[in-house]
C-alpha cells in the first residue's frame, strides 16, 4: 500500500490528474488512494479478478459439497473435477471433457454455481454500459434467490461496485490488467524455480530472460 502511495508521490499531483484510465481490483486501499490520487481517472475494475473471485466461490461449493457426500456415504462424484469446472471450455483437454459431462448430471449445488458462472460469461459480450448492467442487475438477482453462499457473496460485492465494473465497458473493453498479471505468475514462477538467488543483479537477469524472451545459451556452462 505504501509503495502505491509512492509511486504517485514520485509521478507528481500535476502528472497523476492526467491520468485517464486505471485498472484495478476490488482491494478497498486501492480504490481509496486512486479515488483520492487519480482524480479525473476513470478507475475500471480488473475483468481478471472479477473472474478469479467468482471461480474462487465456485471451488468453495465444490470442496464443501464433495467432503458432505463423503461423508454422508455417497459416491464421489465431485473427485478429479476441480479444473473441469474452473476451466474455460474452449481449454479443456480431452480427458476432462466427458469427465465435465458426467457430472453435469447430477442435480447438484456446485453443477448450479458452474452454470450460473458460465452464464455470467456473456456479461463480458455486451458493448453498451447500460445493457451490460441490466444483465448484471438481473444475473445477481437470479444468483441471490439461488441459496448458494458463496456465489450469492460475489452477488453482493458486485452489486456494491456495480459502476466500477460497468466502467470496462465505458472504457470500450480496451483495458485490462491481464498482461501485467501474467507477467507477475511469470515472475514469481522464476523467483521459485531458482530457490533464491545470491544476488540480486542474478535474479535481475533471470527475470529479463523470462518476462522479456530474450536468448539463452543452451548451457550455462562450459565442459571440457
Amino acid at each position: 500500500m505504501a509503495s502505491f502511495e509512492q509511486f504517485f508521490i514520485l509521478i507528481g499531483k500535476e502528472m497523476a490528474e492526467k491520468i485517464e484510465f486505471v485498472c484495478s481490483d476490488m482491494w478497498q486501499p486501492y480504490l481509496k488512494v486512486i479515488r483520492t490520487r487519480c482524480v479525473n481517472a476513470l478507475n475500471i475494475l480488473d475483468r481478471f479478478h472479477i473472474v478469479a473471485k467468482m471461480n474462487k466461490a465456485l471451488d468453495e461449493v465444490r470442496a464443501g459439497e464433495a467432503r458432505r457426500l463423503a461423508q454422508d456415504g455417497y459416491e464421489p462424484v465431485l473427485k478429479k473435477s476441480r479444473w473441469c469446472l474452473l476451466k474455460r471450455k474452449t481449454n479443456l483437454t480431452a480427458k476432462q471433457r466427458p469427465r465435465l459431462r458426467d457430472v453435469l448430471r447430477y442435480n447438484l449445488k456446485t453443477v448450479r454455481a458452474y452454470l450460473l458462472k458460465e452464464d455470467f460469461q456473456q456479461f463480458w459480450n455486451y458493448n453498451s454500459p447500460t445493457w451490460a448492467g441490466k444483465f448484471l442487475d438481473q444475473w445477481c438477482n437470479d444468483v441471490m434467490c439461488s441459496r448458494i453462499e458463496p456465489m450469492k457473496k460475489i452477488a453482493a460485492t458486485l452489486r456494491n461496485h456495480r459502476e466500477l465494473i460497468l466502467n470496462y465497458f465505458r472504457a470500450r473493453k480496451q483495458f485490462s490488467s491481464g498482461v501485467v498479471e501474467g507477467l507477475n505468475n511469470k515472475a514469481k514462477v522464476t523467483m521459485r524455480r531458482s530457490y533464491g538467488f545470491r544476488t540480486f543483479r542474478i535474479a535481475e537477469l533471470a527475470l529479463y530472460h523470462a518476462l522479456g524472451k530474450l536468448p539463452e545459451p543452451e548451457l550455462s556452462h562450459r565442459f571440457y
